[in-house]
């Protein structure tokens, strides 16, 4: 009550000045004071200000849950992203190992390659000594064979200018003995 009275003596205090009676229904003032009464009693009747102020206090919770939420969710992130810097560091460390490795073995492949092509080259070499050997033995055998030849016919040309008929026939039966005598 004392509460209203002090409130009421603030809001009157200028309606008090004016000559005629501030508690009539004919002054304004007088009225709006009431009407404003009237509308507080009202507010405090149905509870308004504490369904504002839980209302409120129920926003209030949900932001600090938000809130908490959000550093939650930073939290993770944070930790997401250190998680990703160490598995970036991981395989950049494991990439250089790839890389290491296939250098390595391109080295070693490379070695290979070499040595191959050195027993390659060195078959090859043996092989055209090969053939160079085998044409040689080959003209050597050309060569016997055509002097042979041209020795035989030589012979044939001397023998049959120098012998008769009585000794060509006789050299026949020697050579047939002689034949005889190898195949049995």
């Amino acid at each position: 009550m004392k509460k209203l009275a002090m409130i009421l003596a603030v809001v009157a205090t200028p309606a008090f000045a004016k000559s005629e009676s501030f508690f009539t229904l004919k002054n304004p003032e007088f009225v709006v004071v009431i009407g404003f009464l009237l509308f507080i009693g009202l507010l405090l009747y149905f509870k308004i200000p504490s369904l504002i102020g839980g209302l409120l206090d129920k926003r209030a919770e949900t932001i600090k849950a938000e809130l908490e939420e959000a550093k939650a969710l930073r939290e993770e992130a944070q930790m997401l992203l250190a998680s990703f810097e160490r598995k970036q560091v991981e395989v950049k460390e494991q990439s250089e190992r790839i890389i290491e490795h296939a250098k390595v073995e391109a080295a070693e492949a490379a070695e290979r390659a070499r040595e191959d092509l050195k027993a390659s080259i060195a078959r090859r070499l043996a092989a055209a000594h090969d053939q160079i050997a085998s044409a040689e033995a080959a003209a050597i055998r050309e060569v016997r064979d055509t002097a042979a030849q041209v020795a035989i016919g030589a012979a044939r040309d001397v023998i049959s200018q120098t012998m008769g008929p009585a000794d060509k026939n006789k050299l026949i039966e020697e050579a047939i003995e002689v034949a005889a005598k190898k195949l049995h």
